[in-house]
């Protein structure tokens, strides 16, 4: 399916690595220029040059998205460079195991500006160009806002918060003709997850037992099942869906464990 992506620019926070490269691959086969914004220049500019290998086009912005000025001042860097702002994507964040019984303010409040806070400001800072452009913008979320899992009160919080944005923001740009929706992640084997695996005494059987609950074939998603409905949700192939929370996690939420 051609998703008529062609010469878009589209923002993708966190898009060096794992579920946020997954995306920036599948945009730029879709022939769309994806700009990525994280903190490590060389992690951004090895996506960059895997991208421009295979004949695509990207770009990268440095930036520190826990500092408000550096959200601001990369949109304005991506808006001044292509004149234009065809997508945001949402990605960059981290489940940080910010609990209650062990968690404190500071580590909690320092866990919204990682994983919520600039959710926020990267949109408003985009949204003079996206009302230009009537384009879309996707929010990637967790489970943890819906499930739980023990230990991570301040990252089940900004889940929760990304969920209400995006409604939020569905209903508040209407006017514009600009669509919000969020492609909701369950299990999926990134870098990240990798290293959270390793903290078990028994990584493999840790992961075996995880990938046994998960309904359609008992495996991961993949980053690329995700980035494909992150681009059908970008394209005007979805111009009808808008503050839609969807999940693409083989079942994972809502089928019933009786399956299993």
């Amino acid at each position: 399916m051609d998703l008529q992506l062609k010469d878009k620019v589209i923002i993708v926070s966190g898009g060096a690595k794992g579920i946020g490269k997954g995306i920036v691959k599948v945009l730029a086969k879709e022939g769309a220029i994806p700009v990525i914004i994280g903190r490590s220049e060389e992690d951004n500019m090895k996506t960059v040059a895997a991208i421009e290998s295979t004949g695509g086009r990207a770009f990268q912005v440095v930036a520190e998205l826990t500092e408000p000025a550096q959200c601001e001042q990369s949109i304005n860097i991506i808006a001044n460079k292509f004149g234009k702002i065809d997508g945001l994507v949402n990605n960059a964040g981290v489940n940080d195991g910010v609990g209650l019984e062990h968690g404190n303010y500071q580590s909690f409040v320092a866990s919204l500006h990682k994983n919520l806070i600039h959710y926020y400001l990267l949109a408003h800072h985009a949204l003079p160009f996206l009302k230009q452009s009537k384009g879309a913008i996707v929010n990637i979320g967790s489970k943890t806002a819906e499930t739980g899992q023990g230990n991570t009160s301040a990252y089940a919080a900004a889940n929760g918060g990304r969920n209400a944005l995006t409604r939020e923001w569905a209903v508040e740009l209407l006017k514009y003709g600009i669509r919000v929706n969020a492609v909701i992640v369950a299990e999926c084997f990134t870098p990240l997850y990798e290293s959270w695996i390793k903290t078990f005494a028994n990584p493999q059987e840790k992961l075996n037992q995880i990938t046994a609950k998960i309904p359609l074939e008992k495996r991961m998603t993949t980053a690329e099942e995700i980035a494909n409905m992150v681009a059908f949700l970008l394209s005007e192939k979805s111009s009808h869906t808008t503050g839609q929370l969807i999940h693409v996690d083989g079942g994972y939420v809502h089928l019933d464990r009786a399956i299993i």
